[in-house]
């Protein structure tokens, strides 16, 4: 990758965007896109979106979701120890002896989720820690001291580690899920403009907030957007390390290119596209079934306005929702592929539905 977007995806992926609290991961995927964008969106709640081609009849979305998974601060003990809840499906498994950091006012302060020595407990009784058992240690002696770092209830904490790289074959770091969605959107973008691509619709590029606590910023600019067509990005599980169960998790693997989901919410016109596309251009993919819901932000986009033809393309990812989610650089690459030849077959005035 050029020096450009390697700077852009580590800055973009190693900042915090806590569901709630996304606008500075906002502004830097703005910042990144916009020389490959006409105008841009941003509603009340931090969703933002770059518009390619405005103004022509046929509207076409590309679509992550930036925020990431975290914890309110929720009780601050006189002896000055932190209680948490979740912000998001955060894990209270690999919490204990995780470094993070408190976001205030006054700056960002540094802590460590505590944990009772290994000597001092009855390891025969050890069960996964409960969110109520949770402590943040900010090497403060007592309350006030806690108060006067601009720590207070409803303070949002994030755990601090950032983006790597394994084995020259992945990404490795929190929050890939879904940054890295929003990173291949902007660099779809990105090659639409250097290419001198013309679209024969408007394309938005949108990348939506609080996605981890039920797809809400999708819901709210589906609504706003009315799109005709939207192709959604999220990620969803590699299946191969242990304690996976491909009978019920499917049989899914990184490095074997994207996901295609099939399910209620998918438009099963649009995903043949998808299909149709990646087998004309030899991009390798991989099949997935979901049962009720997708549970990425395509549902929102499907069942929003009269309906809106939505398919998903996922990016297999090992270890959701830790500190180590892993991703493969090739993967990353297709999808990017795939969804930049998805938009390139498009005549504009598409009707995907079933009966006419």
């Amino acid at each position: 990758m050029s020096d450009q977007r390697t700077e852009f995806l580590y800055k973009y992926l190693n900042n915090a965007s806590p569901t709630g609290f996304e606008s500075t991961g906002q502004q830097i995927w703005l910042d990144y896109i916009k020389p490959y964008i006409e105008e841009q969106i941003i509603d009340v709640y931090g969703t933002a979106v770059g518009v390619i081609g405005p103004g022509q009849d046929y509207k076409v979305v590309i679509e992550a979701h930036s925020d990431e998974i975290s914890w309110f601060v929720n009780y601050i003990s006189e002896d000055g120890y932190i209680h948490v809840r979740r912000n998001g499906g955060s894990d209270a498994a690999i919490a204990p002896s995780m470094r993070v950091n408190l976001h205030t006012a006054k700056g960002v302060v540094k802590g460590v989720f505590g944990w009772p020595a290994i000597h001092v407990r009855d390891t025969a009784k050890d069960q996964v820690p409960k969110v109520h058992e949770l402590f943040i240690d900010v090497g403060a002696a007592k309350k006030d001291e806690v108060l006067e770092m601009g720590i207070h209830v409803g303070t949002v904490v994030t755990f601090a580690d950032g983006l790597d790289e394994l084995n020259d074959k992945y990404y490795l770091g929190r929050a890939l899920d879904n940054r890295m969605g929003g990173y291949m959107i902007a660099e779809v973008a990105r090659m639409l403009h250097e290419n001198n691509v013309k679209l024969p619709f408007t394309l938005y590029v949108v990348n939506a907030v609080q996605e981890e606590i039920g797809l809400r910023g999708a819901e709210m600019i589906s609504r706003r957007l009315k799109p005709d067509l939207a192709i959604c990005t999220d990620v969803t599980h590699d299946t191969q390390s242990p304690m996976y169960n491909k009978k019920e998790q499917g049989d899914l693997k990184c490095g074997n290119g994207p996901v295609i989901c099939y399910g209620p919410a998918v438009q099963n016109n649009v995903r043949d596209l998808l299909i149709r596309v990646a087998e004309e251009k030899n991009i390798p993919f991989q099949r997935q079934a979901v049962s009720r819901s997708t549970g990425t932000d395509t549902d929102s986009f499907a069942y929003s306005t009269e309906g809106i033809a939505s398919a998903l393309i996922s990016l297999p990812l090992k270890y959701m929702h830790t500190t180590v989610e892993m991703v493969s650089k090739d993967d990353v690459q297709n999808v990017i592929q795939l969804m930049y030849d998805v938009l390139l077959s498009l005549k504009g005035g598409e009707d995907f539905r079933y009966i006419k």
